[in-house]
């Protein structure tokens, strides 16, 4: 597997490279006003592939969000792996949060999927079904099936995914990201249940997004 870097993540070098190349440029030919809106996309453009460090919670038990942004939706959906009908916890991200995703619990890649569709805004119910996406199925320690699915939104259109099948992954850790806003599902096993609610702001690999069942 692929490892990022840490201050940026390693998809965002060659764009934000360009970007302070373009800058540069523009300020030798002395066009300031242009040099200006370079220097703001080279800001934006580094802001946006940020990979700052996080805390990952060391307790039994629970899994991490995968991804920065608002839960837009708590329900029931069938899982688009197994089938199986399963609490679904949905987090969508803006073009201002962090990108980088990371894995909620430790365990095994045991399956990526990758399913074509449309660009819908990623904060509708419809985005689950319609949207481009890349599901990825893995098998906790305690044997437990989990599925996290990258889903492309209006302004997305490049789901990247580091990890492969067979990858031993720990909770908590880099494993893609969406360029440009989109939206993270995550479908729990039967004895955990969701511990976050509609509207909340959580972050990647830091907030608690499920514990298991008492």
């Amino acid at each position: 597997m692929k490892k990022p870097s840490i201050g940026m993540s390693l998809e965002g070098m060659p764009i934000f490279g360009l970007c302070v190349l373009l800058t540069l440029v523009l300020a030798i030919c002395e066009l300031p006003f242009l040099a200006l809106v370079a220097f703001i996309l080279t800001a934006f453009v580094g802001h946006f592939f940020r990979d700052p460090e996080r805390v990952v919670p060391q307790d039994d038990g629970v899994a991490v969000s995968p991804a920065d942004g608002k839960v837009c939706k708590v329900s029931r959906e069938a899982d688009p792996i197994t089938g199986e009908e399963r609490q679904v916890v949905c987090v969508f991200m803006n073009v201002f949060n962090v990108h980088v995703n990371r894995i909620p619990v430790t365990g095994t890649v045991k399956k990526l999927l990758y399913i074509p569709g449309k660009f819908f805004n990623a904060s509708l119910d419809k985005a689950s079904k319609d949207n481009e996406r890349l599901a990825m199925g893995v098998e906790d320690e305690d044997g437990n099936h989990w599925t996290v699915v990258q889903i492309a939104g209006l302004i997305a259109r490049r789901i990247v995914c580091w990890a492969e099948e067979g990858d031993s992954l720990s909770r908590g850790s880099r494993y893609g990201l969406i360029k440009f806003g989109s939206r993270l599902d995550v479908y729990l096993p039967e004895d955990y249940v969701s511990d976050v609610y509609v509207g909340q702001t959580v972050c990647a690999g830091q907030t608690v997004l499920a514990k298991k069942k008492q």
